[in-house]
């Protein structure tokens, strides 16, 4: 069975959504239909719709599904009075010009399927190796697509005469002059093309009367290609011009990170930070702002933008030693401390410590995990007051969580949590336990590495002891490890493996043991074989680390 993306529109609610005035509207639509629509300027095709990149098969692939029948997902549209700026293109077809009378109909999803469609049907070009120089075998049942612009043997019919019945009947009617085949199947097969194409219909849901605001949560589910449509690429229909493209800005800016190794920052992140120069705040409604300016103003805000997350990467590298993006533990903290190097141009040693002790505080208290509207806006007023010098600090009030969080978070890749202990660990430029030779932390830091880390109780050795994985999984439970000494440990006791470290690093005991977090007390526990002794004792020297990073109470 042929597949293509498919998506489906899920309606959002919940604190600071807007609810739309009208319930969104499904009808049933014949596709060909809803092709003329968009050609005739009936569907417009806002600035954040992705040039095509279905590639050949694919396009086969939606046709071969109609033909069978298949469902190929439904169509989204929006009706709405906002201002959009609309391409006036698809598959290589001019979209006819039309009065746009406010509300219209923007397309939010089905673009690829449409215009597969659109250039199946429509296409008139004259380039021989075109994606849309289709024709479909009567004989094999099968779509292909052509390299000339000469007619094809008579048993391939050119899908774009579908469109004019009088052209494609005209050419089943030839048909009769083939030999050697059964015309009538040849006839019925075409028949059946025909009215496939000319009566398969598709589930439309129409947004009525929505807000931007409340339009871009539901971008934010839509999955087409694997990439969801975000409020960026909302955003940039909204503020195009001849002269500045949002998303050409945004990527930009990325470019420049990227030389810097922080290229992975999520464009969202970027345009809270664009909004915030422009004048506004980090929050959607704020964002929704941004279509307000001219593109001078625009472009001086990512100008503003550009250089205050230059300058706050390389704070990150050189002050917080995280030296790309896979490490930042939560990107929002991003996009607050991109903020304020936008406002504040020169540094006293005072405030590069306390900007330091405000991203550790936040970090490790877990403040960005759950950021909401309301906390935009506290910490854009923070920001403000500590730039303005009405604040020695950037005044987020946060907790320390304590040690407890070392002992119950799991150790995994992407948890924030996890990159923290990565980079408290290097801070402490750990030894090998087995050979005393100094870790390369280069690898696990920059690329966001997590193979060498390894369980101190082994996790087999946990699991005969009738400890469950998710116990021995705790991030108190993990150290920096070469790959080598690993495999030597396997799933020894501690009590084992341990005695054997002892004897061979000698009077280099306390300082490996020290550059990996692991107090005396720590050790002696691991000795007896007491794990629970050991998470204990392990989450306090972890957390005597960030007593020194973070100011609060050891």
């Amino acid at each position: 069975m042929s597949k293509q993306p498919s998506t489906t529109a899920a309606s959002t609610t919940g604190a600071g959504s807007s609810t739309p005035s009208r319930a969104p509207e499904p009808t049933v639509d014949r596709i060909e239909e809803l092709a003329g629509r968009i050609l005739r300027g009936d569907i417009l095709l806002p600035k954040f719709q992705r040039d095509f990149v279905w590639e050949k098969h694919q396009i086969i692939d939606l046709l071969d599904s109609i033909a069978n029948n298949y469902p190929i997902g439904s169509v989204l549209l929006w009706r709405s009075r906002e201002v959009l700026r609309s391409e006036r293109n698809i598959a290589d077809l001019e979209i006819a010009p039309t009065q746009q009378d406010y509300p219209v109909n923007y397309l939010l999803d089905g673009q690829q399927r449409l215009s597969t469609i659109c250039g199946a049907l429509y296409w008139q070009g004259k380039e021989p190796d075109s994606r849309w120089n289709l024709a479909y075998d009567l004989r094999t049942r099968a779509f292909l697509h052509l390299n000339t612009l000469d007619d094809p043997p008579l048993h391939q019919v050119r899908l774009n005469k579908i469109r004019d019945p009088s052209a494609y009947f005209q050419h089943v009617s030839s048909l009769q002059t083939l030999t050697g085949t059964d015309v009538a199947a040849l006839e019925a097969h075409a028949k059946e093309l025909f009215d496939r194409f000319k009566d398969y219909k598709v589930a439309t849901v129409t947004l009525h009367e929505m807000s931007i605001q409340a339009v871009a949560p539901i971008f934010e589910r839509i999955n087409s290609r694997g990439t969801p449509l975000t409020i960026v690429d909302l955003m940039r229909a909204a503020t195009w011009s001849e002269s500045f493209d949002l998303m050409d800005a945004i990527a930009d800016i990325s470019e420049e990170l990227t030389a810097k190794f922080f290229g992975g920052i999520e464009r969202k992140a970027i345009l809270r930070s664009i909004s915030a120069a422009a004048g506004g705040g980090f929050s959607e409604a704020s964002i929704d702002g941004l279509r307000k300016h001219s593109s001078e103003h625009l472009e001086a805000a990512v100008a503003a933008a550009k250089d205050a997350y230059s300058r706050a990467v390389d704070f990150m590298a050189t002050e917080l030693h995280i030296p790309s993006d896979k490490q930042v533990p939560y990107v929002n903290q991003v996009v607050v401390l991109a903020e304020v190097f936008r406002l504040v141009k020169h540094f006293t040693p005072d405030q590069l410590a306390a900007v330091r002790q405000w991203f550790w505080r936040t970090a490790i208290a877990g403040y960005f995990g759950g950021w909401n509207t309301g906390n935009m806006g506290s910490d854009q007023k923070a920001v403000q007051n500590f730039a303005g010098g009405q604040s020695a600090e950037i005044d987020t009030q946060v907790q320390n969580p304590g040690s407890s969080v070392w002992i119950t978070q799991q150790f995994r890749s992407n948890a924030a949590h996890s990159k923290i202990l990565i980079l408290l660990l290097a801070f402490r430029r750990p030894h090998d336990l087995l050979t005393s030779q100094k870790i390369d932390t280069g690898d696990a830091l920059f690329h966001g590495n997590t193979k060498e880390f390894h369980h101190f109780f082994p996790r087999d050795y946990l699991k005969s002891r009738g400890v469950s994985v998710r116990k021995a999984n705790v991030l108190a439970n993990f150290v920096m490890l070469t790959a080598a000494s690993n495999k030597r440990i396997t799933n020894r006791a501690p009590s084992d493996y341990l005695k054997e470290v002892a004897n061979a690093l000698g009077p280099k005991l306390d300082e490996v043991l020290a550059s990996n977090l692991i107090t005396p007390e720590a050790f002696k526990a691991a000795l007896a074989d007491d794990y629970d002794g050991f998470l204990t004792e392990r989450a306090k020297a972890i957390e005597a680390m960030v007593s020194k990073l973070t100011g609060w109470p050891a």
